[in-house]
C-alpha cells in the first residue's frame, strides 16, 4: 500500500506533463491548475496499487476535468451572445497566457479556443501529445472512429482553407507582417510603405476610444490613426481570416479583434477592425 506521502511524491513526478496537457486544453493557466489539482483530490481516494498505468490514468483523468470544464464554458458564452463580451486582459502587468502562446502562438491559441471541447481535447491529445484514439475515445465517451472524425474536423479548421493562390498568399502575408510591425513600433513611416495612398480604415465602434472616428480615409489619416493601437498591436499575429490574411489581437489568448485585411498590388488597400462579439463569432480563423 502506498503511503500518501509517497503518493504525493509519484503525484508530482507527473504534475509538469499533466499541467502541460491541461493547459493546452484549457488555454488558461490558472483553469489548468484547478485541473491537475482536482486530478491528486481523485487520486488520493483510490487506492494506487490497482492502477497500472499512472501516467495513463491521470492523463484521462486531467482530460475529463477540462472536457466538462470546456463544456461549461462553452455553454456560458452561448448565454451571452449578443451580450456585453468578458473583461479581457488589459496588457498591465505579465500576460497571464505567456508560456502558452510563446509555445503555440497566438493565432493557435484563438483557433483552439473556437472548437467545440470534444474536437478540442481530440485535436490537442492526439496532434500535440500522440496520445492514441482508442485512449482518447474513451475520455470523450465517442467510438474510435467518430474520434478520429473529430481530431480530423479539428486539424481542418486549424489549417482554414485560403481563398487565394499560394504565392498570392505569401505576398499578402509579408505585407500583413510588416505593417504589424510598424504599428506596434509605432512607426508612420513604416505604416505609410505599405498602406496604399487611399486607404480606408472602418472600425466597429467597441474598438475604438470614446469619440474615435469609425472611418478613416487616407494613408496619413490611417497611419496616425494605427498608431494610436501601437499598445494593443503586440498581442496581434497574423492568421488566416475568413480565407485571407488578417490579423488578430489577442491578449491572454482571448480573442479581443479581428482584422480583415486587402492587398492590392502589394499595399493595404482596406481594412476594418471588427470588436462586435456577434460578428466575431461568424468569422473562421485559421492558423498561417
Amino acid at each position: 500500500m502506498v503511503g500518501r506521502d509517497g503518493l504525493a511524491e509519484r503525484f508530482e513526478g507527473h504534475r509538469a506533463v499533466l499541467c502541460g496537457v491541461a493547459y493546452r486544453l484549457l488555454g488558461s493557466a490558472s483553469e489548468a491548475d484547478d485541473a491537475v489539482q482536482e486530478a491528486w483530490f481523485r487520486l488520493s481516494r483510490v487506492d494506487v496499487d490497482g492502477v497500472e498505468n499512472l501516467a495513463g490514468w491521470l492523463r484521462t483523468v486531467v482530460s475529463r476535468v477540462c472536457l466538462d470544464m470546456l463544456r461549461v464554458r462553452r455553454a456560458r458564452r452561448e448565454e451571452l451572445v449578443g451580450s456585453v463580451p468578458e473583461r479581457v486582459w488589459d496588457g498591465s502587468g505579465p500576460e497571464p497566457e505567456a508560456v502558452l502562446i510563446d509555445t503555440v502562438g497566438r493565432a493557435l491559441v484563438v483557433v483552439l479556443d473556437a472548437l467545440g471541447p470534444a474536437e478540442r481535447v481530440a485535436f490537442v491529445l492526439h496532434d500535440m501529445f500522440a496520445v492514441p484514439f482508442e485512449e482518447i475515445a474513451v475520455i470523450v465517451g465517442r467510438s474510435v472512429v467518430a474520434t478520429k472524425k473529430l481530431a480530423s474536423r479539428a486539424r481542418q479548421r486549424v489549417r482554414g482553407r485560403s481563398v487565394v493562390s499560394g504565392g498570392e498568399l505569401a505576398g499578402h502575408r509579408e505585407v500583413v507582417e510588416a505593417f504589424l510591425v510598424a504599428a506596434r513600433g509605432g512607426d508612420v513611416a513604416g505604416l505609410l510603405a505599405v498602406l496604399a495612398p487611399d486607404v480606408v480604415r472602418r472600425a466597429d465602434p467597441a474598438a475604438l476610444p470614446v469619440g474615435g472616428s469609425v472611418v478613416l480615409r487616407g494613408a496619413d489619416a490611417v497611419a496616425r490613426g494605427t498608431v494610436g493601437f501601437a499598445a494593443r498591436a503586440r498581442f496581434a499575429a497574423v492568421a488566416l481570416v475568413d480565407g485571407a490574411v488578417g490579423v488578430v489581437v489577442a491578449p491572454g489568448g482571448r480573442l479581443l479583434f479581428v482584422l480583415t485585411v486587402r492587398v492590392v498590388a502589394g499595399r493595404i488597400a482596406a481594412y476594418e477592425v471588427v470588436a462586435d462579439p456577434v460578428r466575431l463569432r461568424g468569422m473562421e480563423v485559421a492558423v498561417l
